[in-house]
C-alpha cells in the first residue's frame, strides 16, 4: 500500500492510500502527475508506507517545489526524512 498526497494549492491537499501509482490521475477536473516518490520514509514512532506526491501536471519543477514548501506546515509526510 502507498500513501499518496495530492497537492492542489497552499493548504489544499488530499491524503489517500493506493495500491497502484499511475503517472497521471484526474481529480477535481485537473490532471495530476506523480512529482515525487514512491519513497519510504525513515521510521519515526512507527513504520511508514512509501509516499508519493501528486500535483498539477502543468506545474514546472520550480512551481512544484514552491507548492511543496508551502504545504510542509500542513502535511506531515512532507517533513519526514527519507
Amino acid at each position: 500500500m502507498n500513501d499518496v498526497i495530492l497537492l492542489y494549492g497552499t493548504n489544499d491537499f488530499e491524503r489517500e492510500r493506493w495500491d497502484d501509482l499511475p503517472e497521471l490521475v484526474e481529480r477535481r477536473g485537473l490532471v495530476l502527475s506523480r512529482k515525487a516518490g514512491p519513497r519510504t520514509p525513515l521510521p519515526t514512532d512507527h513504520e511508514w508506507d512509501p509516499v508519493s506526491i501528486y500535483a498539477s501536471d502543468d506545474l514546472t519543477e520550480e512551481e512544484f517545489q514552491e507548492l511543496y514548501e508551502a504545504n510542509r506546515a500542513h502535511v506531515t509526510e512532507l517533513n519526514l526524512k527519507y
